[in-house]
């Protein structure tokens, strides 16, 4: 998905721990958990891996911030939804 810049500014700005946070907040569950490796399945079925440190403020690249983003599927609605971006 190609996002605006605008948009993408406000991605690239998330901690893993916000997108965390969203993920459970879009009814998300985490199914596995080692070390800083977070396995999250959606009801649907699909999976996500979040590498997560908590002390970290960092976000992620911006390749793997898009294959994040590709692999949970949210519109821009959703981000919205989700308080992700504004």
């Amino acid at each position: 998905m190609k996002y605006s810049k605008p948009i993408w500014d406000q991605l690239k700005a998330l901690s893993s721990a916000d997108l965390i946070r969203a993920l459970i907040r879009d009814g998300w569950e985490q199914v596995d958990h080692e070390g800083a490796e977070h396995i999250f399945r959606h009801p649907e079925g699909r999976l996500v891996s979040m590498h997560h440190h908590p002390a970290s403020k960092k976000g992620y690249g911006a390749k793997l911030l898009k294959n994040l983003l590709a692999q949970i599927g949210w519109s821009e609605e959703d981000m919205r939804r989700l308080k992700l971006i504004k």
